[in-house]
């Protein structure tokens, strides 16, 4: 009967979403089929808001136009009252607030569909950040997937194109992101694999754990303050050098990427805090990625043909990655990027767009119906943020020219998978 409710008021949301937009056509206004769908995720909750994220960095799956509407998507929600807060940390870590803060702070930092954040101190005078899982959105996310599980299922018996896009690989991939996101003990996990990965490094701040007070309904992390990474004005008035600043939030996605194989997938500005000095913080690790050894290979493929213009080291990456279908023609394939990289990707490496360059490529990838893996697209959803956010900081940056170091080292050692720390990047 929970089912059956949620499915009947989905479909009243998406009904009326669609009898909107015929009218507003009819009226000639400027409203479209993509903003209604955006407007209907963000009114079906949580999981639908989720889903539509990860449809936004699926260039494979989605034009551009549905893509650039449904990054608007926005994870909030209502507030959940104070005394529900307190009684589930209560709950949770077995002890009563007063015990285990010296002050809580009830209105909350923040408000997602998955938890909500609230400012603490801890005894001695820690400032921290506790996150507290919504009560019943893991029953609610795991009826929804169950739904959207089913109905793809069949639709993807019925429909060769949908099936062509692996629609079911897609649902699984979902799921498990959004199931590890429910999980604030592996998000602790997350932090803590990254402090590791970045321990020493003066430039980067990673939040400390503390572990006694989590689980996994309930986060506690040191509270790092800061500027934001995007407002210019009081970067420039605290004498912060933006050029620089560019270059090294860019470095340290890089670092994670091609050195740690373990990158946060969500480097949006709101995520990075500029301390005083110029030290980067990072926050929220609920959305992780990881490069695995046929990622590798594939990146070390793309990025060799693009510093040398040879378009057959960029087909034998796409096949390695196994996102060509039996029926694919290799030799179209490898004529099309052939005449890609001699127009489009003529210039050198250090002054091409990496949305450019990822926009081209994925024009082939549709054309001839490909597809990507999930750790591929986020990935690439990843650089392009990476990119958008130092570009923002500096005009004249390019993503290809911070990675140029990476491809030199590449052609150096064709049999490496990737760089290492140690190898000079």
């Amino acid at each position: 009967m929970r089912a059956l409710r949620r499915v009947a008021r989905a479909a009243i949301v998406i009904v009326r979403h669609i009898v909107v937009y015929l009218v507003t056509r009819l009226r000639a206004r400027r409203a479209t089929a993509a903003h209604h769908t955006r407007v209907a995720i963000e009114q079906l909750g949580p999981t639908a808001i989720k889903l539509g994220q990860m449809l936004s960095t699926r260039d494979d799956v989605l034009p551009s136009d549905w893509q650039h509407e449904l990054t608007r998507l926005q994870d909030t929600a209502p507030r959940v009252p104070p005394a529900v807060i307190r009684a589930t940390i209560a709950e949770e870590l077995g002890r009563p607030l007063h015990e285990l803060f010296d002050s809580f702070v009830d209105a909350p930092l923040a408000c997602a569909s998955i938890g909500q954040a609230h400012a603490a101190t801890l005894p001695g005078g820690i400032d921290v950040v506790v996150k507290v899982r919504r009560p019943g959105v893991v029953g609610d996310v795991e009826l929804d997937l169950d739904v959207i599980t089913k109905i793809v299922a069949l639709i993807s018996w019925s429909s060769r194109r949908v099936r062509s896009l692996n629609a079911m690989d897609i649902v699984e991939q979902f799921s498990t992101t959004l199931r590890h996101e429910l999980d604030y003990a592996r998000e602790a996990d997350n932090v803590e694999r990254f402090a590791a990965n970045f321990a020493g490094d003066p430039d980067v701040r990673i939040p400390a754990v503390h572990r006694e007070l989590s689980c996994a309904r309930v986060l506690t992390l040191e509270r790092l303050r800061g500027l934001k990474i995007d407002d210019l004005g009081a970067l420039s008035a605290a004498g912060i050098d933006r050029v620089a600043l560019a270059r090294r939030a860019t470095s340290l996605v890089l670092r994670s990427v091609f050195e740690h194989g373990f990158f946060h997938a969500d480097p949006h500005p709101g995520n990075f805090f500029i301390e005083p000095g110029g030290r980067i913080g990072l926050i929220d690790f609920g959305m992780v990625g990881e490069v695995d050894a046929s990622t590798r290979a594939a990146l070390r493929s793309v990025l060799v043909a693009l510093a040398t213009g040879d378009a057959a080291p960029l087909v034998e990456g796409t096949m390695r990655l196994g996102i060509s279908r039996e029926s694919t023609d290799t030799d179209a394939l490898a004529a099309d990027l052939d005449d890609l990289i001699a127009t489009d990707l003529s210039k050198p490496l250090g002054e091409l767009s990496l949305g450019r360059v990822l926009s081209s490529v994925l024009g082939v990838v549709r054309r001839h119906h490909l597809r990507f893996p999930s750790n591929l697209a986020l990935l690439g959803k990843t650089l392009g943020m990476c990119e958008g956010l130092a570009a923002h900081l500096d005009p004249q940056f390019r993503l290809t020219e911070a990675i140029a170091p990476y491809v030199a080292q590449l052609l150096a050692s064709p049999a490496a998978d990737a760089p290492t720390a140690t190898d000079g990047a």
